[in-house]
């Protein structure tokens, strides 16, 4: 069974926290997709099918003119050319894994350590300090995970994420991926893509109880716990500083992509200071701007839809989803999640 499948069977995407966005913002002139609620392609007036702001967006005067849409041959091009580009992942020998039990699609309920060693069995941390990786870990923990506790975001936490947005803009895979979205009309200048990524990841909302007491840079990279389980928690360099530090327990791996060398990515079960994750999907062996840039990508090319991506030749895709309950000051969604699924 396909790693989405289970994820959607986790409850990861359940329709009270998440809806798919009915807009033709950045969607004009894509091809049709069954799967989507509305549409934004020449034909939808004829069709009568068309998203109710499709007129704003795609008319002649509107922002997301058909040359502002991101097609799936540029995703698939792009993913490809930031794939090359990230130039700070794991090599071979970096990472060892024992990856041990393979789950079978319908046992991801079970709480049972089928995998008694650790995931990682090497990780050569030189990988942390080069600069990305070093102001990444830096962030891991400036957060409550509990939802519904309110985030107090201190000076220092400000510093912060603004030393790894800088040093993630440093990166050729982030030049290029602003150099396109520049092309496609999504930011006119760097410090506005700067901005954008500040408020889509590090920009604050209620999960639980009004408080502002999540992310998306939270959910996606740290985890959180919400209603006695792990919520998010997607990134391979968190699980193996808390795997080492024996706060969380690997249990066992649904998926197992395709590559032979790093990025990896693995469908994955464990306990964290004993809260469970049924199922979560993880990159592993990239570097923080490699997801950084890929989540952001698919936020912005197909938020709340899936978005299909090629790396390596291996097809893949990534979901995302923007919080349905607010928007930031620019008008746009907050990240609400954003995980690998497979092909």
């Amino acid at each position: 069974m396909e790693l989405w499948i289970l994820l959607l069977g986790a409850g990861i995407a359940a329709g009270h926290l998440y809806t798919a966005p009915g807009s033709c913002q950045g969607r004009c002139g894509e091809p049709f997709s069954a799967g989507d609620e509305c549409h934004c392609h020449p034909e939808c007036d004829t069709e009568r099918n068309c998203c109710e702001d499709f007129d704003r967006h795609c008319g002649d005067a509107g922002f997301s003119r058909s040359r502002d849409s991101i097609s799936e041959p540029e995703l698939l091009q792009l993913s490809e050319q930031l794939y090359q580009l990230d130039l700070n992942k794991a090599r071979p020998g970096d990472i060892a894994l024992n990856p041990q039990h393979r789950a079978e699609p319908g046992d991801t309920g079970d709480k049972r350590d089928l995998s008694p060693q650790p995931l990682f069995k090497f990780v050569n941390e030189e990988l942390f300090s080069k600069p990305t990786y070093a102001s990444f870990i830096k962030l891991l923990d400036n957060y409550q995970r509990a939802t519904g506790t309110e985030e107090e975001v201190t000076a220092e936490e400000l510093r912060e994420q603004e030393d790894f947005l800088q040093e993630v803009m440093k990166t050729q895979l982030m030049k290029k991926l602003f150099v396109f979205l520049k092309g496609k009309n999504r930011c006119s200048s760097e410090q506005e893509f700067l901005e954008l990524l500040r408020e889509m990841w590090f920009g604050l909302y209620s999960r639980g109880d009004g408080e502002r007491d999540s992310s998306g840079f939270e959910h996606v990279f740290s985890g959180e716990v919400k209603k006695g389980k792990v919520s998010g928690f997607h990134n391979w360099i968190r699980f193996y500083l808390l795997e080492k530090q024996q706060l969380l327990n690997y249990l066992s791996h649904s998926f197992d992509g395709p590559w032979d060398s790093f990025p990896d990515v693995l469908g994955l079960r464990f306990s964290w200071d004993g809260f469970h994750k049924e199922l979560g999907s993880a990159f592993i062996g990239s570097s923080p701007e490699f997801e950084l840039g890929l989540y952001s990508l698919c936020f912005l090319a197909r938020p709340g839809r899936a978005c299909h991506l090629s790396l390596g030749g291996h097809p893949l895709s990534i979901q995302t989803f923007p919080w349905s309950k607010g928007t930031a000051s620019s008008g746009r969604s907050f990240i609400a999640t954003a995980y690998v699924m497979s092909p």
